[in-house]
């Protein structure tokens, strides 16, 4: 069976970004694996730190389980997602495990450190799957798959700079919309942090908005999720796009 393996930073950043798409890949015929770098020690301002990882782990499973995703655990706390030797290899070994066709990862530059380190760390994790002088924690054996890694928008479709960031490819998600929102939704904790931290008056409602910007920049979706495909050298063959051979019909790439 095909594999698609998403690798975020933190719980509810698969759901919100990339959900729509997970769900499109496993109605493809895909097996969806699901790793958040970081375990959410830091997002709440009402619970303390090991009381808030118990309860943002069940719902990352809550959420996993709901997109049909196998979870894999994170391994470190919030704000300690560094581009680091002994990070990389505890994400190499997941993805020598799964052995995916498809990494869904944040974008290059984002809004927020934890987000470009958790891609960074996926980007080397899957560039390092064949080399066998690469020791990954636990071990794994390495994997010679062809691997293409997408890249998500970044938060609110901006760089830190707020200059719009277009997608080179657009997913359409308005008919997945319900689904995704059952899926954030299992990311209790969060309603009321997201809104004292971030001004995100509501939860359920900012992830609506984003959807539908991203339709918008798409020029034809009502609500979308957007991709741009990692340069292949290292990776995959320079003509592969799995995402788009899997779900045709859900796509749109701009000229």
């Amino acid at each position: 069976m095909k594999t698609a393996l998403a690798i975020c930073a933190h719980p509810d950043d698969i759901e919100f970004l990339m959900a729509g798409t997970m769900i499109h890949l496993r109605n493809a015929g895909y097996e969806l694996h699901y790793m958040t770098v970081a375990n959410g020690s830091c997002g709440s301002n009402r619970y303390d730190t090991e009381t808030l990882i118990r309860m943002r782990r069940l719902e990352a499973m809550a959420g996993a389980a709901s997109l049909g995703a196998v979870f894999h655990e994170s391994v470190c706390n919030d704000l300690e997602i560094f581009y680091t030797l002994p990070l990389l290899a505890k994400v190499a070994a997941v993805v020598r495990e799964v052995a995916p066709e498809i990494v869904l990862t944040h974008a290059p530059v984002d809004y927020m450190e934890d987000h470009m380190n958790a891609g960074r760390l996926a980007v080397t994790a899957a560039f390092v799957r064949g080399m066998p002088n690469f020791q990954t924690d636990p071990p794994r054996a390495p994997v010679d798959n062809q691997v293409t890694v997408y890249h998500a928008q970044p938060h609110g479709n901006r760089d830190p700079l707020g200059q719009i960031v277009r997608a080179q490819i657009y997913v359409d998600t308005t008919d997945v919309l319900d689904q995704k929102l059952a899926a954030v939704s299992k990311h209790e904790s969060q309603r009321s942090w997201l809104g004292d931290s971030q001004q995100l008056d509501s939860y359920m409602q900012a992830l609506c908005d984003l959807g539908a910007e991203t339709g918008r920049l798409s020029g034809r979706f009502r609500y979308a999720e957007g991709w741009r495909r990692h340069l292949h050298l290292g990776f995959c063959g320079p003509a592969d796009n799995p995402l788009v051979d899997a779900i045709p019909d859900k796509v749109l790439m701009p000229e």
